[in-house]
């Protein structure tokens, strides 16, 4: 079976995706969170739990202008794996790999850098979007 997920390289082309290329998409990105953080640890459970939210999501916006908060960067891996970084997915975690939360330096699909949970970090976020800072 062909791999939809080694496919994808811009997520606007989930959008053109069937409900099946859909479900085998989800499937081929839970598979690549669970050999990576096996081998360099990680947030399993929340990130796993966002895998059909996340393809849903890419699915219907267009995150290249649209904007999304994820309450922790850990529910975001499948968002970063969807989101032009599936082929450094391997190097989470490690220095100069890809960080293990999202940040703006490493993506344009990245609006927010979230490290602490959304309800510590929300009223910085307003703050800073308002001021066009950040």
């Amino acid at each position: 079976m062909k791999s939809i997920l080694a496919s994808i390289s811009q997520p606007k082309e989930i959008q053109n995706l069937n409900l099946k290329e859909l479900t085998q998409l989800a499937e081929e990105c839970r598979q690549r969170i669970i050999e990576v953080t096996s081998q360099r640890g990680g947030h399993l459970a929340s990130s796993l739990g966002t895998v059909e939210l996340t393809v849903a999501l890419l699915k219907n916006f267009d995150f290249s202008m649209d904007r999304i908060v994820w309450d922790v960067g850990h529910q975001a891996y499948p968002y970063k794996i969807l989101t032009d970084r599936n082929e450094k997915f391997d190097t989470l975690g490690k220095s100069g790999g890809i960080k293990k939360f999202l940040s703006r330096d490493e993506s344009s699909y990245d609006h927010f850098r979230l490290q602490f949970p959304l309800h510590l970090e929300w009223p910085l976020v307003v703050i800073f979007n308002k001021k066009n800072i950040g």
